[in-house]
């Protein structure tokens, strides 16, 4: 039988949004007893159960919803089992088991993530400063002494493989953000080339104004479109790019920026 728990380490290891109902009050005859757990995914696809039948059903599409609005990030719903007639406390289900069951709905979003290309100094410090702001974080690297646990044992995913393939096989979403920084021009515009097809809300590209000029005439000899989601060369200008340290911090400001459709300007009054 399958273990819940360990199911919901894996959903939220893995970013994805899901609803946990969980049975947390029973009346007289239910499918479920209190404690009863379910976890419900955007699809409908579900994990666990809390009774089957009609019960199940309407959970499953009221989880749904709650995902879809977004609003809510707990609710307890009650579901008479007996009744046909909706009532302002109880949903009904007009079951044969009859009784009434709370379920506690609990949504947990999708967290914004952070894809790194290239797992090299920057991208050492990029991760020091996510784990600060506990952004989940993937490293992809196709050298094994720059992708593997021990030089970043915070990161939610490690991948050492070819870095077009990688990228087209993640779960690339709106509230992903892909930062470029590779140890060669040839893998930036491969990993380049196969980000600006996602849907990433941000692409930052490290690079002089020379090479990124460069490697945009490229994407246009390949016919590939230009996004405004592209940034490069990389980073907020802070006047100062002559460490990894500092180059991070540049880099993690602009993706903050972008994210929070923020104007980067200082908060400082004037006298």
């Amino acid at each position: 039988m399958e273990n819940i728990f360990e199911k919901i380490v894996e959903l939220q290891k893995t970013g994805k949004s899901f609803v946990l109902a969980t049975v947390i009050n029973s009346d007289l005859s239910t499918p479920r007893d209190i404690g009863a757990r379910m976890a419900v995914l955007p699809t409908g696809q579900i994990f666990g159960t809390i009774g089957g039948g009609d019960i199940e059903r309407t959970v499953i599409k009221d989880a749904i919803k709650m995902m879809a609005d977004g609003t809510e990030k707990i609710k307890k719903n009650s579901y008479d089992l007996t009744s046909h007639q909706k009532t302002k406390k109880d949903i009904p289900l007009g079951m044969m088991c009859g009784g009434k069951t709370e379920v506690m709905m609990e949504l947990y979003c999708q967290d914004y993530e952070l894809v790194v290309c290239g797992g090299g100094h920057i991208c050492e410090n990029l991760a020091k400063i996510a784990d600060m702001l506990e952004i989940r974080y993937v490293v992809i690297d196709n050298r094994p002494e720059f992708a593997n646990e021990k030089r970043f044992p915070r990161a939610a995913k490690i991948i050492c493989g070819d870095f077009e393939k990688t990228i087209k096989e993640l779960n690339i979403t709106s509230k992903t953000a892909i930062v470029i920084v590779t140890y060669g021009h040839k893998y930036d515009y491969v990993c380049l080339r196969a980000s600006i097809t996602t849907p990433a809300y941000y692409i930052g590209m490290i690079g002089s104004a020379t090479k990124v000029g460069e490697l945009f005439k490229m994407l246009k000899k390949d016919k590939l479109e230009l996004s405004d989601k592209v940034y490069s060369p990389i980073g907020l200008d802070i006047g100062c790019f002559n460490t990894p340290a500092e180059i991070s911090i540049s880099i993690i400001a602009e993706m903050l920026k972008v994210k929070n459709n923020a104007s980067g300007k200082s908060l400082r009054i004037s006298c």
